[in-house]
């Protein structure tokens, strides 16, 4: 749900998968909870709401952009956003290294590739694909690039755009040697979930066909094969998932062992059953766990971490462990193959990241949330695993592995260190090729772990970066997600999160916290599993435990600390904001999921009741009521200013929840700005300078209300 550092660790099919449609209007379960004035807020595009929204982001641009320091916040970041000297991570594929790349001169996007030995080059010789600005231009269009799905040869591509920065996306077929679309080719108009080629001239397709082809999630629950020059309306069903089931997906993983055809149908948002697609078109069961992950495949074997301990064959397997299954051979003969463990974490690792390259498996493994990275390879005795050597003390992250070769690309960072790409050819040691200049001088900056006591007594996590002259308690904005699996790992505040912390706080005289809940992914799925459903309130109990320890540290005071999150994270800020105001100055809460007895009605919401439970179920919803912010802010309690963040076009979580929750919040007499973009979808904008202005709008609203000065 998130940008690419604070994915590490999510749910692979969740990442895929999250598109949804347009706000649904709300149904007769979502009228059993309170009674609520503001549900005219729901019609995203009215012209009321929309009114709205305008004279709320009028009254904040006014408070905030009026500011000095927003627009050198604004500057700030958009230069670091646009720097030419950022490392232009890619896919590998054949001997080419396939780049997407925003900057002040492309604002929208180019697609792009180079060489494997040009990329090393500090300039190499890209090669444009497609010019998503120059597209815009011809078609008068706000298309933002979603990716793009390619033939082995390389000469047709299924190219994903998407309008404005919603989930929904057009998928249009694409000649990459022609930089043209191919006309009379595959195409398929805006709507949830998309295609893969099958072979050059066949696609599995899952899209919206008609009435009853989509889940209640909103996502598709039928795959189709359509066949080059057939009508979509005449493509052949494959497979159909359960009128109540979340999603289908269809995926194709190729390589010198041939090609695997895999069809994931998911019941809900933390289970999926596998189906091998054969040669004459039947479906195989692949004999996996519902939990099981598949992260891709090597050798036809197919490559999975599982959620919960497995008993295969009277052998059990842990939780967490990272497997292999000969998926190819199961295809074959229809039965059942041994499965192969390469790696089972400890009680505080857990396998963030994983990517199956032609030779090698390899994972990004943290141990009390510092990272390293192994590699697996099978022999005659087995997979064996080797840590190879990169620096210690931060984040590393799988860049890109290739399933024709033996490259690989990983990554170094931390909250000090800034990104340093290393490349690796199979045998020895990486070597760094490229790494980001310093963006401010962290000379005078620490970095500390501590450890807080929550209230059922489990120790959680935090760093707290913060001037190493810093004496007593300083401006702090406390940062945290806590759901989904989510890890939140050292990061140099130039991607998604806090973006440009360095410059824009930490040197000012301010701090950072960013909080390892539970609920997050960062010692495994049991981290994970602790904060599910009816076990929600230890996510706020443990964020909460954080702040308390940062003040009895004497780290920060309650006037001086902020709370920031976003998605997930928004919810876990309202939340704890409502519980417990005495903690906090200030709250900044980006698309947000507020109201948990409505949420399954609108945006992605019924895909997570696996995560927050049904509001449907009376029991379920009689929880939820005790912590859901919506339902529990009250008019004479004295609250932090908040500031909400959202766009028009999310279409994930979409800007009900904040707009609702503002409303509110400012009929019961609350300190309240609320900020709308038009674009950007679930994210901090379409455009670099919209990440600049959604980021610069945060910092000045700190800024302001912690006392953080010049």
């Amino acid at each position: 749900m998130r940008s690419k550092h604070s994915a590490r660790g999510a749910v692979i099919f969740a990442a895929i998968l999250l598109a949804i449609a347009p706000a649904m209007l709300v149904g007769p379960r979502a009228r059993a909870g309170d009674a609520n004035p503001y549900l005219w807020l729901a019609q995203t595009h009215g012209g009321k709401a929309l009114a709205w929204v305008q004279a709320q982001s009028g009254h904040s641009d006014l408070a905030l952009e009026s500011d000095p320091t927003y627009a050198r916040e604004r500057s700030q970041i958009l230069d670091v956003l646009n720097a030419n000297t950022r490392i232009p991570e890619g896919r590998l594929d054949q001997g080419w290294v396939l780049n997407f790349w925003q900057s002040a001169d492309h604002v929208r996007g180019i697609w792009r590739r180079t060489r494997i030995a040009d990329y090393a080059h500090q300039t190499p010789h890209w090669q444009t694909l497609l010019d998503v600005d120059r597209l815009d231009q011809e078609l008068h269009k706000d298309w933002v690039w979603e990716g793009a799905d390619c033939t082995p040869a390389f000469d047709r591509c299924l190219v994903s755009l998407s309008p404005g920065g919603g989930d929904a996306a057009e998928t249009r077929e694409y000649d990459p040697k022609t930089r043209s679309f191919v006309a009379g080719g595959f195409a398929l108009p805006v709507a949830k979930g998309g295609a893969v080629y099958l072979n050059p001239d066949a696609v599995l397709v899952a899209t919206e066909f008609g009435p009853g082809t989509m889940t209640p999630s909103s996502y598709p629950r039928i795959v189709k094969l359509w066949r080059r020059g057939e009508p979509l309306a005449d493509a052949k069903t494959v497979f159909e998932a359960k009128p109540d089931d979340m999603a289908v997906q269809p995926q194709v993983f190729r390589g010198p062992y041939g090609s695997v055809a895999l069809i994931t149908r998911s019941p809900s948002f933390f289970e999926s059953d596998y189906y091998v697609v054969r040669s004459d078109g039947t479906t195989l069961k692949v004999p996996l766990p519902q939990d099981a992950q598949i992260q891709g495949v090597t050798r036809g074997q197919l490559i999975a971490t599982l959620q919960d301990a497995w008993t295969v064959g009277g052998r059990r397997i842990g939780q967490g462990a990272l497997i292999a299954y000969p998926v190819l051979a199961f295809a074959r003969t229809g039965h059942a193959q041994p499965v192969s463990v390469l790696y089972t974490p400890g009680p505080h690792a857990t396998i963030d990241e994983v990517s199956a390259g032609r030779d090698a498996v390899y994972a990004s493994i943290y141990e009390d949330v510092t990272g390293s990275i192994h590699a697996f390879r099978p022999g005659p005795a087995g997979w064996r695993g080797t840590r190879l050597a990169l620096p210690r003390g931060g984040s590393t992250a799988v860049v890109a592995t290739d399933d024709w070769g033996p490259q690989a690309y990983f990554s170094f960072e931390s909250f000090l260190a800034p990104p340093s790409l290393y490349a690796y050819g199979g045998s020895g040691s990486p070597a760094r090729i490229k790494a980001q200049p310093t963006v401010f001088d962290a000379q005078g900056i620490t970095v500390r772990q501590y450890w807080a006591t929550s209230r059922d007594g489990t120790k959680v996590p935090y760093f707290l970066v913060r001037p190493k002259h810093a004496k007593g308690a300083i401006p702090t904005i406390l940062y945290g997600y806590g759901g989904f699996q989510i890890s939140l790992t050292p990061w140099y505040w130039n991607d998604g999160q806090l973006v440009d912390a360095g410059q824009t706080w930490l040197t000012r005289g301010g701090a950072i916290a960013v909080a390892n809940i539970r609920g997050g992914g960062e010692f495994g799925p049991a981290w994970h599993q602790a904060a599910l459903k009816y076990h929600r309130q230890r996510a706020y109990d443990d964020f909460e435990a954080i702040a308390a320890d940062i003040e009895r540290r004497g780290l920060a005071t309650a006037r001086q600390l902020g709370i920031v999150g976003a998605s997930n994270g928004g919810l876990l800020v309202s939340t704890v904001m409502v519980e417990r105001p005495d903690l906090f100055a200030a709250v900044v809460c980006q698309r947000p999921l507020i109201d948990m007895l409505r949420y399954t009605h609108y945006g992605a919401g019924a895909s997570w009741t696996g995560e927050f439970g049904d509001p449907a179920d009376p029991r379920m919803a009689a929880y939820l009521r005790t912590y859901s912010p919506f339902q529990n802010v009250k008019r004479g309690v004295t609250y932090p200013p908040i500031l909400f963040i959202t766009e028009t076009t999310d279409d994930r979580v979409t800007p009900v929840f904040a707009r609702m929750m503002a409303a509110k919040m400012e009929a019961q007499g609350h300190e309240v700005l609320y900020n709308e973009a038009l674009e950007g979808g679930h994210g901090p904008g379409s455009t670099h300078l919209e990440e600049a202005q959604y980021w610069a709008l945060s910092y000045t609203f700190f800024a302001k209300k912690l006392g953080l000065k010049d």
